[in-house]
């Protein structure tokens, strides 16, 4: 049982799906890749039980049906050491042989059998989002989407599913950041997605896609990709009512110029104190020991009085770096509460530092 593969293509698969394995305990089925032959199709599944990714290949030199499982970092690991060319697998004897010319490894296998199932899509329900949106939603608000908060929702991203518009939603509890994607929806749901599921997705998906989901997951179907994720439960955060129902002041601002300035200041501190005026702002740094940077640009128009605050820069840099235009508005009301950055449908409300 056999299948022969180009060394450039196995490669690249089995580094695909590593993100999908469990890493801590090599004595887990998890640990292991499943690798099936069916009908001269090849497919991989990997999955660490909360993400889940099956590849298919098409058209291989593949011999008999058969399903072995193997450990996904070690014969990666093999892989990459081979020169280019085909590279034989077999099966035999419940251990797997990579075989290159004269070079010849093998590997152990656990029983496929007990490979954790995938979820199917039948009866479940569909969604019926652009896929290239929604991918874009999610790219735009993952940086605000927290890491290891006790609050495991946080810990993802909300897509709210309304009749006249789509939110998709990420939060640290600092920062609030939502991409909405405007026309009418056939369905109403609100599910949170992992944000290493987010990740992924990001990676592997350009095309048009299918999605299906039930109440424990959401699963994403394209030519060669079958990818599931467990669906976070939780009650996420009423995002509505945290985004300012007006703003005093209202700048128009240029995106780059912003950047440089920052990012000047971050070289002493990622916290930074910004001195809003009549056309201009002031940037400074609030470092300690007496070490100091300060920067402003020239804006057009301003505030009457000087507006003073400060905020960790790193916020704001990851909103313009997902912004699509050259400028963009920032709304304030008072230097204690919540500001507004906005590009078009994408927004994040920051809160700042006390002073």
């Amino acid at each position: 049982m056999n299948f022969k593969i180009q060394k450039q293509i196995f490669e690249s698969v089995l580094t695909n799906i590593q993100p999908f394995l469990e890493k801590k305990d090599q004595t887990q089925i998890t640990s292991h890749i499943k690798i099936t032959s069916k009908n001269n199709h090849l497919f991989l599944e990997a999955t660490d039980n909360e993400i889940g990714l099956s590849i298919q290949n098409v058209g291989l030199e593949v011999g008999d049906d058969f399903t072995f499982t193997v450990n996904g970092k070690k014969i990666l690991d093999i892989v990459r050491i081979l020169k280019e060319g085909f590279v034989d697998v077999d099966f035999e004897n419940d251990q797997v042989i990579i075989s290159q010319e004269s070079s010849r490894f093998k590997l152990p296998t656990f029983e496929a059998d007990s490979f954790p199932p995938f979820p199917q899509i039948e009866d479940k329900a569909s969604i019926s989002l652009d896929s290239s949106k929604l991918i874009e939603g999610f790219k735009k608000i993952t940086p605000a989407i927290d890491t290891n908060n006790p609050k495991f929702e946080l810990n993802g991203a909300l897509v709210d599913i309304k009749a006249d518009k789509t939110s998709i939603v990420g939060t640290d509890t600092r920062r609030l950041a939502i991409k909405t994607i405007e026309g009418a929806n056939d369905q109403e749901l609100s599910i949170i997605v992992l944000k290493k599921a987010i990740m992924e997705i990001q990676k592997l998906f350009l095309d048009e896609i299918e999605m299906f989901y039930d109440e424990n997951n959401l699963i994403i179907k394209s030519n060669n990709y079958y990818f599931f994720t467990r669906l976070v439960n939780g009650k996420y955060p009423d995002y509505e009512r945290i985004i300012p129902k007006s703003a005093k002041h209202e700048l128009t601002l240029d995106k780059k110029e912003m950047v440089d300035a920052i990012k000047m200041i971050t070289t002493i501190s990622q916290e930074i104190k910004l001195t809003i005026a009549s056309g201009t702002i002031l940037f400074e740094s609030l470092a300690e020991d007496n070490i100091e940077a300060k920067t402003s640009i020239n804006i057009d128009g301003g505030l009457d009085q000087e507006f003073t605050m400060a905020v960790n820069s790193r916020y704001i840099l990851d909103f313009l770096n997902q912004s699509g235009s050259e400028t963009f508005t920032l709304q304030l009301n008072e230097p204690s509460l919540p500001f507004v950055l906005k590009n078009e449908d994408f927004i994040t409300v920051v809160m700042p530092i006390v002073l």
